[in-house]
């Protein structure tokens, strides 16, 4: 359980603007230098036996949410998403081209926006597309983020048959005065009944996404949350930080500032659900997921083979991922690739015949080590860096700077530091992301880029 920073001075310190941390480096660390050519060079040298993994993004919702920092749009009528669909397949056979053959999917992971905003017909499309050049099996995970709101009962048949085996829910917060504050009403029955149509069609993985952080939330109100949403019976529980950047998402300006809560508040929201769900039995993944105990997330953070990607905390092991759609994010051996960023762009590039990668990150031997530090540290909250040094062919010594910026967070039983292996407190998992930037080696002062760490 989160203990309350009684050090206003410590926690001033914590509360820096901070990445993520979804990878290593992070996007911001993107560049125009990996570019389509190098996208399609990436692709035509892997191995013919990997393994991929896939994620579509779906840029559009049918109204804009207060709090979302993601790449999206509304959408007042279904003909630019049809239209979408036809930039999806023609991405899918551009990639396909340059891989050559047929490639085992080990995940599936639709994101956006909202990608139930997709008819049957259109979602079919998609999916007989990306069979074209992969093989999507009974072992491959197929997962779908839904709204609630908007998910038609006669689409739910229709992803269980394109085979969806995992749905997460938006739920965010189900208080009333929150859900006005954001512009997303959402009644508890309206959830359930979602969560009742994909079970009766046999989709029975069911994670809910809850927030904290969101304008006019308390610790009580989101504990009261927490307990409706125990009450779908979900398998797994994603609880993020509302991230506040409205110089990056001009709509947030529109959010009621004088009502968010400040950062011993939101420490303490975050204490309260987690306190919630570990009194239903729920365990904690990294910083911010929670799983029952019978789930592989936390079969996989016992035997220490978590991973984390732009999607969260995963099982997925395969070191391929290939991103479709505006500004979807790919990753392959040689290092990370990331569509343009608006639709108009991304449809002028397909259109063409071209790849649509606009930017990305050529990984150095620097950059492999650290990502593997990190990654470990989001996951483990544990790490031997002596150990992971050795494998890259490095020194202990050589991270004497990056110890030394963690004592400060020793001084205050935060963490442990012992032969090399840096090992965080349960108390201090919200603090990971501190953690981590230690070992950071383009974090500066200026970070503005990001949103704040509590």
């Amino acid at each position: 359980m989160t203990k309350p920073v009684a050090n206003p001075a410590l926690l001033r310190y914590l509360d820096r603007r901070l990445p993520r941390y979804t990878s290593y480096p992070t996007a911001v660390e993107f560049h125009r230098d990996v570019n389509q050519a190098a996208y399609a060079h990436w692709l035509e040298s892997l191995p013919a036996e990997s393994e991929v993994s896939i994620y579509l993004h779906v840029p559009f919702c049918a109204e804009l949410c207060l709090y979302c920092a993601c790449h999206t749009t509304v959408a007042r009528r279904y003909g630019p998403v049809e239209a979408y669909v036809e930039l999806l397949e023609r991405e899918i056979a551009l990639v396909g081209r340059h891989l050559g053959v047929r490639r085992k999917a080990v995940h599936v992971h639709w994101g956006g926006g909202t990608p139930t905003m997709l008819a049957a017909a259109e979602f079919h499309r998609i999916m007989r597309a990306l069979r074209g050049i992969a093989c999507i099996g009974a072992d491959c995970e197929v997962a779908i983020e839904i709204d609630p709101r908007t998910l038609q009962r006669e689409l739910v048949p229709v992803l269980a048959d394109a085979g969806v085996t995992r749905a997460s829910l938006g739920v965010q917060d189900f208080d009333e005065r929150v859900q006005q504050a954001v512009k997303r009403t959402q009644s508890y029955a309206q959830t359930a009944r979602a969560a009742e149509w994909l079970r009766r069609e046999g989709i029975a993985n069911i994670n809910l996404d809850l927030m904290y952080g969101l304008p006019f939330q308390t610790a009580g109100s989101v504990a009261a949350t927490a307990r409706q949403a125990l009450a779908l019976d979900p398998d797994r529980v994603a609880l993020f930080g509302y991230a506040h950047v409205p110089w990056m998402k001009k709509h947030q300006r529109l959010l009621p500032e004088h009502a968010l809560p400040d950062a011993s508040e939101r420490l303490a929201q975050a204490g309260a659900v987690a306190g919630v769900l570990a009194s239903a039995g729920y365990h904690p993944i990294g910083l911010d997921h929670f799983a029952k105990a019978g789930d592989l997330l936390v079969t996989r953070q016992r035997e220490k083979r978590l991973h984390r990607n732009f999607q969260g905390y995963t099982t997925d092991e395969a070191s391929t991922l290939l991103g479709f759609g505006t500004s979807a994010i790919g990753m392959l051996p040689q290092g990370y690739v990331q569509n343009a960023a608006s639709t108009v762009s991304y449809r002028e590039a397909i259109l063409s015949g071209a790849l649509a990668t606009a930017r990305g990150r050529e990984l150095t031997s620097d950059d492999r080590l650290r990502r593997a530090i990190v990654e470990r540290l989001m996951c483990d909250l544990e790490v031997d860096v002596a150990e992971v040094a050795a494998a890259h062919g490095r020194k202990l010594d050589d991270f004497a700077p990056e110890f030394a910026d963690l004592a400060l967070l020793a001084e205050h039983d935060l963490l442990t530091i012992s032969a090399g292996t840096v090992t965080i407190a349960e108390h201090a998992r919200p603090f990971v992301r501190n953690v981590c930037a230690a070992f950071d080696a383009f974090l500066t002062a200026d970070a503005t880029r990001f949103s704040r760490a509590l």
